[in-house]
């Protein structure tokens, strides 16, 4: 369903997996990897939400350290990743989530025929903690899969609504952290699950299917009200 495709930004041309749905989109939605690039999983999450009508753009954010970057989940490329992470930095990688959505307002506008086309931003790991800073610095309405790095941000202003899923099992979010974003963002949405670190990731030891049919259930709820 997808494609690879080039993505302008700031820090010069990055790619990107974009899937596109059957017919005129609902909407535009970048879909934020994990420290593990943009990998099979990131690919099959951006066809899932095309499947579902939306123009899903998957930047790949390592691009300007280190091109084509897709790591296994194993403690080499769990390492491998976190070195990643730090050398792009969060500022560098919101650029690409911000180019990704300029992409997509393109995309979306174009086969809509709207002045106005509304895009989003969904983001898992890493890329959770990204789609909270896509709220409050972009203005882009977010999803937030377990995003562990999000609290030193938490007291940023929210520009757009947000959606937060935790695992209640996840030891890289303890209570204590959910319970500071709460009260930080008290008009989010956070939906707290069964399930570990992950969860929503069917290659990873905590992917729970369960928790994960239930969680985007809920996005798509946030997406078609945000969007449509």
């Amino acid at each position: 369903m997808g494609d690879h495709i080039g993505v302008g930004t700031a820090n010069g041309s990055i790619g990107g997996w974009l899937a596109l749905p059957e017919g005129q989109p609902r909407g535009g939605l970048v879909v934020i990897q994990e420290i593990f690039g943009v990998n099979a999983h990131i690919r099959s999450v951006a066809d899932l939400f095309a499947s579902h009508g939306y123009a899903a753009l998957a930047p790949a954010l390592f691009d300007p350290v280190e091109a084509d970057v897709e790591l296994d989940y194993t403690p080499a490329g769990i390492a491998r990743g976190r070195e990643l992470v730090t050398a792009i930095g969060f500022d560098r990688a919101l650029d690409g989530v911000g180019a990704a959505a300029d992409v997509l307002q393109d995309v979306v506008k174009t086969a809509s025929d709207s002045d106005h086309p509304r895009i989003a931003v969904v983001g898992y790991c890493w890329g959770g903690s990204l789609a909270f800073l896509a709220a409050t610095r972009l203005a882009l309405p977010a999803i937030s899969y377990y995003g562990a790095r999000t609290v030193p941000f938490v007291d940023e202003r929210a520009q757009a609504a947000l959606l937060f899923h935790f695992g209640e099992r996840d030891a890289s979010i303890p209570p204590a952290d959910i319970a500071k974003i709460r009260a930080a963002q008290p008009q989010a949405e956070i939906c707290i699950w069964p399930a570990g670190h992950g969860f929503n990731c069917d290659q990873r030891a905590d992917y729970d299917a369960e928790s994960a049919k239930r969680a985007l259930a809920v996005t798509l709820e946030f997406l078609e009200r945000e969007l449509d």
